[in-house]
């Protein structure tokens, strides 16, 4: 991927947790409903998933943080899975959407998850020295 691909790629997922992480607060209602009702405290957990989206998306946009900040994407993205199958299993009581959309939710999860993976894993370091 090119310098400048991978920095269109990191900006939006930045922009796109930050996003997500500011609706926590906006609209913690609507997240609550999602929360599976053997979890306790859904309002706490989606105030929690909110502040670990807002750091994520800002963490990524510094060097030093970017690694750690996309793995705990990562795991917040495993986190958050039971909740979007309890949204697919549910969605007549909840929320009446298109189907297709919210099951296609839970393979999207894989997506993002590869979409973190690589800012999660070390890159290459490009010396003068490199073979063209």
């Amino acid at each position: 991927m090119s310098r400048r691909s991978r920095t269109l790629s990191l900006s939006l997922m930045a922009l796109l947790y930050v996003g997500a992480g500011i609706m926590h607060f906006v609209k913690p209602k609507v997240y609550a409903k999602i929360v599976p009702p053997y979890l306790p405290v859904p309002l706490t957990l989606v105030y929690v998933s909110g502040v670990a989206e807002l750091a994520g998306g800002l963490g990524l946009l510094l060097s030093a943080t970017r690694r750690p900040a996309a793995w705990g994407l990562i795991l917040l993205l495993l986190a958050v899975f039971p909740a979007n199958v309890y949204m697919a299993r549910h969605n007549d009581e909840l929320f009446r959407l298109p189907t297709w959309a919210v099951w296609a939710r839970l393979p999207l999860q894989l997506v993002l998850i590869g979409w973190a993976w690589q800012f999660a894993s070390p890159q290459p370091r490009l010396t003068g020295n490199v073979a063209r």
